[in-house]
């Protein structure tokens, strides 16, 4: 099967959508929670998370073009500069696969979607309480991306909170916190961890 640009571009939009999403492989499922100036949360699913350094720790995600529908989470984020990144597990997919409906402003996705609201450390934005593996957020920068009228949002980590059971070894185990991955707009994976190599080095490298 070989689709040229003109295919592609000649596909209904479902389709485009589900194939275009999905040819990066499995990307991070996350749920991005927030809060207004009035104390209103919301929660939404992202598939876009990305690592972008170290030190500083910082992850960046796409957002969409922002309508009166679409764009609560980055309007919240840009009134109060936080914001927090939750893994999702297999417990709670289905409650975090509707948070992507486009419900009004003042609907929270929390209670709609049976998920509950959780505050650590006196950071302002909600946590996902039932998500083992999760971040509290400081927004750093936007830059837009004039292409297609998204934008890159780019946070620190401030609070990073797992179990002790996600470690192994120095590294976090994702297959033992149960993070799952997401591909296309709808299908759900879960991790498994089948290799281990040592960090590379140009004379270390084998013949093969």
């Amino acid at each position: 099967m070989h689709y040229s640009k003109q295919d592609i571009a000649d596909l209904d939009s479902i389709t485009r959508l589900k194939i275009i999403n999905s040819v990066t492989g499995i990307k991070p499922a996350n749920l991005i929670g927030t809060i207004d100036k009035d104390g209103n949360t919301n929660l939404a699913l992202f598939s876009s998370l990305v690592h972008l350094g170290s030190n500083p720790a910082l992850l960046g995600f796409i957002s969409r073009p922002q309508t009166e529908e679409v764009g609560h989470t980055l309007e919240n984020i840009k009134e109060n500069g936080l914001y927090t990144i939750n893994h999702i597990h297999p417990e709670f997919i289905e409650q975090a696969h509707y948070t992507s409906a486009k419900f009004d402003k003042n609907i929270s996705e929390f209670a709609r979607c049976g998920l509950t609201e959780v505050y650590e450390n006196g950071f302002v934005a909600p946590f996902v309480k039932e998500s083992y593996l999760k971040m509290g957020m400081r927004f750093k920068e936007a830059i837009a991306i004039p292409l297609n009228g998204t934008m890159l949002i780019i946070g620190e980590i401030h609070h990073l909170i797992l179990p002790e059971t996600g470690m192994n070894d120095g590294d976090i185990d994702l297959e033992q916190t149960k993070s799952v991955g997401i591909s296309g707009l709808n299908s759900y994976y879960e991790v498994k961890k089948i290799a281990k190599y040592p960090y590379v080095r140009v004379n270390e490298v084998p013949e093969f």
